[in-house]
């Protein structure tokens, strides 16, 4: 309407006052309501002409969008790794809690058992080590024994062969046969006490700190389970809705317990989609205006920070059938990222809120270069001067949007 006014008075009233001033006819007269469109058609038909290219210039050049939220990320709250039946529930239906407080507890008897038989098996194998740490003491004393007996043998075998080779015959031959047995014995009892104490080593120093390294490995398996069984808060926010109780059964994949809004969720940034058509005029640092319905009455200063490079409508999973294309769905937005101008611009409005959004084009840098033409220059200057109609749409509709919430919405 506002454009069909403004058009209005460069078209059908000029045309209007030459008829009536130039030609001099009168309106009731030569120009009434029936001769209207005769007499001003040049004026009528430039009107729409001009409106529509008006309309269609404010549109294109500066984008407007109701499809603007301020999306938010939950974080699920569940357990990891482990399911059970809840035993103990730390938080109301609605509360704040800080990153790392105790949401609920998980029915921990299995996993206390297997610690404790983890813990078990520890202390088995630090007996068993200071066992084989005896057996090693136990296989050096019997190297020593071993060792004596075979040095007394061998100093017999000595003295007799010495007795022999100075009157032979003294020393019965068999005697010394003998003692040449005896000796190699009692040097088979030096190798076997020398490999009992070298297998009694092993276990000390390699077989068994490695079982033990496994034992603790799993006592901290064991521990990890057990932990798992408290769920905590992730990061610092606020639980929603949270329905769960004592005996409820939880499970990471199919039943999670809650969620967790984060602090600042929804709070730094607004999504909103524009049209297709518009993909070559949306650039990072446009500013932009948005309101917010759940902020009413407040115009809030943006600035593009992200324009996404892909259409989710276009997005598909390799499955058994081809793509028809005719079958895709209505024509995807072009995802745009805005952020507030000023520090604590969205102060006041609630995450998941939907707002509207303007955005407005700025030929500023080209319009000041030394090489833009003046026709450019001029032409530049009506594209940036048309965006006001687009800030008064806005406020219009800010100014508007209790009222047509509250009262013609029919709730």
């Amino acid at each position: 309407m506002f454009e069909l006014m403004f058009c209005s008075l460069l078209t059908i009233v000029p045309d209007y006052l030459y008829r009536r001033y130039g030609q001099g006819k009168r309106f009731g007269k030569e120009i009434t309501f029936f001769s209207v469109w005769y007499e001003l058609r040049w004026g009528i038909t430039g009107c729409l002409m001009l409106t529509i290219s008006l309309i269609t210039m404010i549109f294109y050049f500066h984008p407007a969008t109701d499809s603007a939220t301020l999306y938010y990320r939950t974080v699920p709250i569940a357990p990891v790794g482990v399911a059970g039946r809840v035993a103990e529930v730390n938080v109301g239906f609605s509360a704040p809690v800080k990153k790392g407080d105790v949401l609920f507890r998980l029915d921990s008897a299995k996993q206390e058992a297997a610690l404790e038989t983890a813990k078990r098996k520890v202390a088995e194998i630090d007996a068993t080590l200071q066992t084989a740490q005896a057996e090693v003491v136990k296989a050096e004393a019997q190297i020593g024994e071993a060792k004596a007996n075979y040095q007394q043998a061998k100093d017999e075998l000595d003295v007799k062969r010495e007795l022999q080779s100075r009157n032979p015959g003294i020393v019965p031959q068999r005697d010394i046969d003998k003692l040449k047995v005896l000796v190699d014995q009692r040097q088979s009892g030096i190798d076997a006490a020398t490999a009992a104490r070298q297998a009694a080593s092993l276990q000390v120093s390699t077989s068994l700190p490695a079982q033990k390294a496994s034992a603790e490995a799993a006592v901290a398996e064991a521990q990890v389970l057990l932990d798992q069984t408290v769920i905590r808060a992730g990061v610092d926010g606020r639980v929603e809705q949270f329905l769960l109780r004592t005996g409820d059964v939880v499970n990471q994949m199919l039943r999670p317990a809650g969620v967790l809004i984060p602090d600042g969720a929804g709070r730094k940034a607004l999504q909103a989609g524009f049209g297709q058509i518009e993909a070559g005029v949306l650039k990072e640092g446009m500013v932009a205006e948005a309101a917010c319905i759940s902020k009413p009455w407040v115009i809030i200063p943006m600035v593009i920070t992200t324009v996404q490079d892909y259409i989710a409508a276009g997005q598909f999973q390799g499955g058994q059938q081809l793509v028809e294309a005719q079958n895709a769905a209505a024509p995807g937005t072009i995802l745009v990222f805005l952020e507030p101008l000023y520090k604590n611009g969205l102060d006041g409005v609630t995450p998941g809120s939907s707002c509207v959004v303007n955005a407005y084009t700025s030929n500023h840098e080209e319009i000041s270069a030394e090489h833009t033409s003046t026709g450019r220059a001029i032409a530049l200057h009506v594209v940036d001067g048309v965006g006001l109609v687009h800030a008064m749409l806005l406020r219009i509709q800010a100014l508007l949007m209790p009222i047509k919430t509250l009262v013609l919405s029919g709730h």
